[in-house]
């Protein structure tokens, strides 16, 4: 089964779009390549974005914009615009209602995975893009001072 990277990739182009604004043409392709993904991914990704009124885009512009500024979007936020499934762990529906743990695993992951989703969904709700972009920063000076692209993520 593969794992979805959906909204990590969403988080991606949020942050690529404000760190590089009136920097170099915002288009899915460059935002693609800093992802290693398909420009499609990158389309596709930004429309739900735009259906969520996180950002705005024009067709046929190299330009998407946010729609708020980075302290006021959740990451919470952006993860109720591109995962379809609202549930952040899932439980397999088939196991064998006879085995001993086939026929109780459900319920009883059910009742953790409740509470460990309710408390990711929590601190995704208190995290904010802004707190991603100025992380980023730390980390590209901890790397190389010399390649910052500028302080005006704030």
């Amino acid at each position: 089964m593969r794992i979805s990277t959906r909204f990590s990739d969403s988080i991606h182009i949020l942050a690529f779009i404000e760190t590089y604004k009136g920097k170099l043409p915002l288009s899915s392709e460059n935002i693609a390549r800093s992802i290693e993904t398909s420009p499609v991914v990158v389309r596709r990704l930004m429309g739900k974005l735009r259906s969520a009124g996180l950002i705005k885009t024009v067709h046929g512009s190299a330009d998407p914009k946010l729609m708020h500024e980075p302290k006021d979007i959740s990451l919470y936020d952006i993860f109720l615009a591109v995962e379809e499934e609202q549930h952040i762990f899932t439980i397999d529906p088939k196991t064998n209602p006879e085995c001993v743990v086939g026929g109780n695993i459900q319920s009883t992951l059910r009742e953790f995975y409740q509470q460990a989703e309710t408390a990711a969904k929590a601190k995704l709700a208190t995290t904010s893009l802004q707190d991603i972009l100025d992380s980023i920063l730390v980390k590209q000076s901890e790397k190389d001072p010399q390649k910052l692209i500028g302080s005006n993520l704030k």
